[in-house]
């Protein structure tokens, strides 16, 4: 199965591609590592770094679009880039909330080690989806550079 496609010509400043995973975990790991490999050259990152990321929403795809702008604030505030990610997504149907754990791994940002790519700014709702398909699911997303 594919993990994730870039998109073409779908908007000037922004780059779009679409990720798909056969269950929820994959579908936001691939999110997840497209943004990686728009950041860096991933196989010059080091995983010398683990970050733990625990968010919830009552919407899955509000919960994917929180996920992606977190790992954003981690490269612009702890000046990381990262290599891999692991996440659990779990339903609690008493509060109807889900919930995200994952686990980043990386390294501090360093242009003479690291082949460094996109700076994303930010992810866009342009066109943001997550949806149920045949075999698993699809995400469409577009970052801001």
């Amino acid at each position: 199965m594919v993990r994730y496609k870039f998109l073409e010509d779908i908007a000037l400043a922004d780059i779009a591609y679409e990720a798909y995973g056969k269950n929820l975990n994959e579908v936001f790991e691939n999110s997840a590592l497209a943004i990686f490999e728009l950041s860096a050259e991933v196989k010059t990152i080091k995983p010398k770094k683990k970050l733990e990321i625990k968010l919830e929403h009552e919407k899955l795809d509000n919960l994917l679009y929180d996920f992606l702008s977190e790992i954003l604030f981690l490269k612009d505030s702890k000046y990381m880039v990262f290599k891999s990610v692991k996440v659990k997504i779990s339903e609690d149907k008493k509060n109807k909330k889900f919930g995200l754990k994952a686990t980043l791994e990386g390294d501090t940002i360093n242009s003479e080690k690291q082949h460094l790519e996109n700076d994303i700014k930010a992810i866009t709702m342009h066109m943001f989806e997550l949806n149920k398909i045949k075999n698993g699911y699809k995400a469409r997303i577009v970052v801001d550079i």
